[in-house]
């Protein structure tokens, strides 16, 4: 299939058909990763930091670690 890049600011932007989005589950907003094989440029959805609780806290330390936050009484339907 040929598409046309176009002009979007100050940068160039290609349209990718729905057929072609679906197919890799990619949709707006979707983060990609850009690069360059044997001379094409190749789109791919990013896979993104995959973050555990684990790593999140293995760098909380005794002098980073911030105190408890009163958020006052529940409004609403919440549940504390």
């Amino acid at each position: 299939m040929q598409t046309k890049i176009q002009k979007w600011g100050n940068s160039l932007a290609v349209r990718i058909p729905k057929p072609f989005a679906q197919e890799i589950h990619m949709g707006d907003g979707t983060l990609v990763d850009l690069s360059m094989a044997d001379g094409k440029m190749v789109i791919t959805p990013s896979q993104g930091m995959k973050l555990s609780l684990q790593s999140l806290l293995k760098n909380v330390t005794k002098k980073n670690i911030h105190s408890e936050t009163d958020f006052g009484s529940p409004v609403g339907k919440e549940v504390w």
